[in-house]
């Protein structure tokens, strides 16, 4: 489906990313093990390489207690033997039985997230959510980690620009490992989370944009709509509180006029237009079936026209 010219550079790191990442959200939870591996597969077909995933999926689950992603995907790695071929992301911070920044729990999360995961080495950690641990304690616990040979990069997941500003500046002045990317909030429903202070930090560091919710819960593929049917899924919930929004069916309208200029599902042009955003290296979308995942793959090669993304930004401003 897509050749090997699909990938890109992953802000100031050395790390070469596949320019849509899988989220791994649904592994172990709407995905049993064995759709989980099928999806991967085809993603990894595809050309994919940055599956995106935390120890806190899918604690949330009836029954599941955290790291069910984390273990599914180790196995298939495994399984495949193509530890090497794989960008692994995963994050520490919002796990039920090891929340927090605090460098003792990074230390001990990242272990446990090496060992369901079964690799030496974590190839990019977010710290998940910020909270109020001082940035020179989060700061120096993940470069220890870099410097054992842990963890390959760092990342920061729901952060300010402010605090951004403040890790980024200690760890420049202590020579300690620099955060590399961002994964905020960031769609053409939501576009407020990032643009403003936060993408300024970003762009003005080098860093790499990885967004997550690149689909608003499902909202973007346009299975929701005002008077459709009710869709029956675990996200449904999520996707329509973005109709109230005056913006929700505005967009809609402009994607669906944009697809139909390209002959994609709308997914597919939502994907490209985050893309195309300045600092924007990866999306992340997530598939719990390999039939959700060719409109997803498809974004990787999908170039919109100046007035198709005029069209895009003036209908979601």
């Amino acid at each position: 489906m897509t050749g090997n010219h699909s990938r890109v550079s992953l802000g100031t790191s050395d790390l070469s990313v596949f320019p849509l990442s899988l989220g791994g959200n649904v592994f172990g939870w709407t995905a049993d093990e064995q759709q989980s591996f099928a999806v991967l597969d085809a993603y990894a077909a595809a050309g994919g390489n940055f599956v995106d995933t935390a120890d806190v999926y899918s604690a949330w689950a009836p029954g599941n207690t955290g790291g069910e992603s984390e273990t599914v995907l180790g196995r298939w790695l495994r399984s495949r033997g193509n530890r090497d071929d794989i960008v692994i992301a995963t994050k520490v911070g919002m796990h039920p039985d090891a929340g927090g920044l605090g460098a003792a729990n990074i230390k001990s999360a990242a272990e446990a997230s090496l060992r369901r995961l079964g690799v030496e080495r974590i190839d990019l950690y977010y710290t998940h959510r910020d909270d109020d641990t001082p940035v020179e304690e989060f700061v120096t616990a993940l470069d220890e980690l870099v410097r054992e040979g842990k963890v390959r990069a760092v990342a920061a997941s729901n952060i300010s620009g402010e605090r951004l500003s403040e890790a980024l500046a200690f760890a420049e002045r202590e020579g300690l490992a620099k955060y590399v990317a961002v994964q905020p909030h960031y769609n053409l429903v939501s576009r407020h989370t990032f643009e403003g202070p936060l993408a300024d930090v970003v762009a003005e560091h080098g860093l790499a944009t990885v967004p997550y919710y690149a689909l608003a819960s499902g909202f973007l593929t346009g299975k929701y709509r005002l008077g459709g049917p009710g869709v029956d899924s675990a996200r449904a919930e999520g996707a329509a509180r973005y109709l109230d929004d005056p913006r929700g069916p505005k967009v809609l309208e402009a994607l669906d006029a944009v697809a139909e200029e390209h002959g994609v599902e709308l997914a597919t042009v939502a994907l490209a237009w985050l893309t195309a955003r300045p600092t924007v290296a990866a999306p992340i979308a997530s598939a719990r079936t390999v039939d959700q995942l060719p409109p997803l793959l498809a974004a990787v090669d999908l170039r919109l026209t100046p007035a198709q993304t005029a069209l895009l930004d003036a209908a979601s401003a």
